[in-house]
């Protein structure tokens, strides 16, 4: 830990560290093989440039849901937001570090009852409301994009906020990201989950990524 920084410009160094997305980018298509257990089902994607997903060639509306729901959640980590637009209404205090030297963020006023941990200017944990969960979240390993860290390894528990009663056991996943043009895209998720007591693996391989054409502003014509 750097003495001489405040809690909050530590967390802040590391929120502008996250990658993401230029506010111009333009959405892109993709081949998606879906594959839960011994299921595998083959389409296409398209993410468009306001970050809405659709899903084609693929009837079964439980994988369909599931694409669109692991790629609009990927595309709201993508999105570019101020720290100020973000956590302008918190405040941040140190808590303990941890035997890896890890670094404990406590969150106070919006988010009071959040808490993170900091390692190499990246979050490594995270524990936090959201709609109506605590979800917890640990990061093993990134990827260096040269312009930000994007998760590679992590697990995520979810639990009741007030009983603290887990929701669902411990999920894993794996994320690996393909550069296209000027842009990182998600080329592979693979969830390890427990399911009516057995494990199971899903998988979304997104391969063909390309990019759609930049949107053209219209400029109007000067007489």
């Amino acid at each position: 830990m750097t003495e001489s920084k405040s809690a909050q410009e530590l967390f802040q160094a590391a929120y502008e560290n996250r990658y993401t997305w230029e506010p111009s980018f333009p959405g892109y298509t993709a081949a998606v093989k879906f594959q839960h257990g011994d299921r595998v089902l083959t389409g296409t994607i398209a993410v468009k440039a306001n970050l809405s997903a659709e899903v084609i060639g693929i009837d079964d509306e439980e994988a369909r849901d599931s694409i669109i729901g692991q790629l609009r959640e990927v595309a709201i980590h993508r999105v570019r937001r101020t720290f100020a637009d973000t956590h302008s209404k918190n405040t941040f205090s140190y808590g303990e570090t941890d035997a890896t030297g890890a670094v404990e963020i406590l969150m106070g006023g919006k988010s009071t009852g959040d808490r993170y941990k900091l390692r190499n200017n990246e979050v490594c944990h995270v524990h936090r409301h959201i709609h109506g969960i605590m979800v917890t979240i640990d990061t093993f390993s990134s990827h260096d994009t040269g312009a930000g860290y994007l998760s590679h390894r992590y697990d995520s528990i979810y639990a009741d906020p007030v009983t603290g009663e887990i929701k669902s056991g411990k999920i894993v996943f794996e994320d690996n990201y393909q550069k296209v043009g000027e842009y990182q895209i998600l080329s592979q998720r693979i969830i390890q989950a427990v399911e009516d007591g057995q494990p199971v693996t899903t998988e979304f391989t997104f391969t063909d990524i390309e990019l759609l054409p930049a949107q053209v502003k219209a400029v109007a014509a000067t007489v």
